[in-house]
């Protein structure tokens, strides 16, 4: 296996692991990540219908073409999506980190989604 398939099942099982434990529902839907070499993801879903409820990326609103880090980015995708979810009217999320470590961009897009008014 090369080097970066291991790493991809690693998180794989690591996300696995997390999901036994965490499911989303309509109240409290699953603050899902997904993080990709140029662009972050991110979705509310409830697990219950298997719905996506709000979805945000750094592709919307030319978050991407800004000349700012993929870091600043994230942050911006994360209050984009929290401004998403309150018109929804969705104020409180479960974090799923989907098997990331919790630094760097997973960790700003959190810091964007609460300081956009999500809680979780």
């Amino acid at each position: 296996m090369a080097s970066t398939a291991k790493k991809v099942l690693r998180r794989k099982k690591i996300h696995l692991r997390i999901r036994k434990r965490i499911a989303g529902t309509v109240v409290r839907p699953r603050f899902n990540v997904f993080r990709s070499n140029k662009h972050l993801y991110a979705q509310l879903i409830n697990d219950e219908t298997g719905h996506t409820l709000v979805a945000a990326s750094s592709k919307e609103n030319g978050i991407a073409e800004q000349q700012i880090s993929k870091v600043e980015q994230s942050k911006l995708v994360g209050q984009l999506l929290a401004k998403k979810a309150i018109e929804a009217s969705i104020e409180s999320v479960i974090f799923d980190r989907g098997g990331y470590l919790y630094h760097g961009r997973v960790k700003a897009l959190a810091e964007g989604a609460r300081e956009g008014g999500l809680k979780f």
